[in-house]
């Protein structure tokens, strides 16, 4: 099984016939009617509801279903086609999933989807929610990205989509030979909407720092124009850190520019695991 008890790190098993999953030492956790596990006990809670908000993840959801950040998922789904084994299984992660739209595209995409083990991780009880929903051929998991409830070296590839991990752990669940792929924004991500809230835009830096032990093999850069309407670009400005910075004249201002066209610039990293 590719789980560990989030209380005492030992396996997680699969009681027979059985919805309920527990370690040597008892601890029982049982799988939703949605088919996702909730790992995160509630003594690691720093909040009652961790992650981000209901509303945040409508936008996001809705932003991404848009089809915006397609062609930067597109590119994702074809390295891993490219680094996918023939003879075996690939057991993927994504770190920080959300809604999980970047684990359905991954299959959507896949040139032999029936060989993918995706699993998606997230913080967030609602997002897990709404992406085991989604996807019945995917494993969902409520968990801490700092602490993150799988056996060691059991994945062949992990994900991380602009989301903050433990490189410890990450170094811990990604099998020697093993691939780290990253997404991080170019040096020209979202600038158009920047303008809106700094004087003085500048360009994001393109350093990607990788854990001690992974080596990078390959980078892409992905550019491409959206044209999002007024509504989709306030949800777009909640996907973002700088949205702290928009006050409702700056939000006004974006909503009401005409024609707002708005370049996207990515960064993609595979990196292998010494």
């Amino acid at each position: 099984m590719p789980y560990i008890c989030p209380i005492c790190q030992n396996p997680l098993m699969q009681q027979l016939s059985s919805k309920s999953y527990y370690c040597p030492k008892n601890h029982h956790f049982d799988l939703a009617k949605e088919g996702y596990l909730n790992l995160l006990p509630a003594q690691h809670k720093k909040s009652k509801e961790p992650g981000d908000s209901r509303a945040m993840m409508h936008a996001r959801r809705n932003f991404l279903e848009a089809g915006f950040y397609q062609p930067m998922a597109e590119a994702l789904a074809n390295i891993i086609n490219t680094h996918q084994p023939t003879a075996k299984p690939m057991h993927i992660l994504d770190v920080g999933c959300g809604e999980g739209y970047y684990c359905r595209q991954i299959e959507a995409f896949a040139d032999h989807p029936e060989s993918l083990d995706l699993h998606g991780l997230d913080i967030a009880k609602n997002a897990i929610f709404a992406a085991a929903k989604k996807q019945q051929n995917a494993r969902f998991v409520v968990a801490s990205s700092k602490s993150m409830p799988y056996a060691d070296q059991y994945f062949d590839l992990l994900l991380k989509v602009y989301a903050p991990a433990n490189e410890l752990e990450i170094s811990r669940l990604i099998k020697a030979g093993g691939l780290l792929l990253i997404v991080t924004p170019g040096p020209r991500h979202l600038w158009q909407l920047k303008e809106f809230i700094y004087h003085d835009v500048k360009d994001h830096a393109v350093d990607v720092p990788l854990p001690a032990d992974f080596t990078q093999i390959e980078s892409q850069r992905i550019s491409f124009k959206i044209h999002p309407d007024k509504d989709q670009r306030m949800a777009l400005l909640q996907m973002t850190p700088f949205a702290w910075r928009a006050n409702a004249e700056i939000q006004n201002n974006i909503q009401r520019s005409k024609h707002l066209e708005i370049e996207t610039d990515f960064i993609l990293t595979l990196a292998v695991r010494s």
